[in-house]
Parts: C-alpha cells; sequence; structure tokens
C-alpha cells in the first residue's frame, strides 16, 4: 500500500473538479499536466497515473542515431532499420534507453 494510507478528504467542485491532496501529488510526481486515467470500481473512484511517451523526442533519438550508424557504415537496409527501432523500445522497457551500437 501507499505510504499515505490514512486517506484524506477533498470535494467535489461544481465543475466535477477535486484536488488531490498535496503528499500524495508529491509521493507520485503529479505535476501540472499530468495525465491521470479515471474509472469507477463498485463505489470507488480509482486514478492512476499514466506514463505516456515522448514520441516526438523518441523519433529524434532514432533518427539521430540512424544518422550516426549511416555515417560510420553506410546505408541502412529496411529490415535494419526496423531492428534497431525493436531494439531502442526494448532497451526503453529495461530503463536504460540506449541504442545497440
Amino acid at each position: 500500500m501507499a505510504k499515505n494510507d490514512k486517506g484524506d478528504v477533498t470535494v467535489v467542485t461544481t465543475k466535477g473538479q477535486v484536488v488531490i491532496p498535496q503528499a500524495i501529488r508529491e509521493e507520485l510526481g503529479i505535476k501540472p499536466k499530468t495525465k491521470l486515467l479515471v474509472y469507477s470500481y463498485r463505489d470507488a473512484v480509482i486514478m492512476k497515473k499514466l506514463e505516456i511517451p515522448d514520441i516526438e523526442r523518441e523519433l529524434r533519438e532514432i533518427y539521430r542515431e540512424v544518422d550516426r550508424r549511416i555515417k560510420k557504415y553506410g546505408e541502412l537496409t529496411q529490415e535494419e532499420i526496423q531492428e534497431e527501432i525493436e531494439a531502442l523500445r526494448r532497451e526503453k522497457r529495461k530503463g536504460s534507453g540506449r541504442l545497440r551500437w
């Protein structure tokens, strides 16, 4: 269970907004513009922080690595490019974010 297992009381505004208590926001790293998945379960409202990848940044990283690879070894085939993209995704899932080359 989370560190804050006592619970806090918050109020729903007329617009349907709620304030997530500061201690919980800090614990979970919830900042302005953080995306939350919200759903109901029986008599509860559940919110889960979403980690949405920055696709533009990821693509720039892929392009930069592909360009570096081309300068060093020459042109890549479509299959090699696909292999490198898959390798990057595997590494991202592991947490290192490094490419194979």
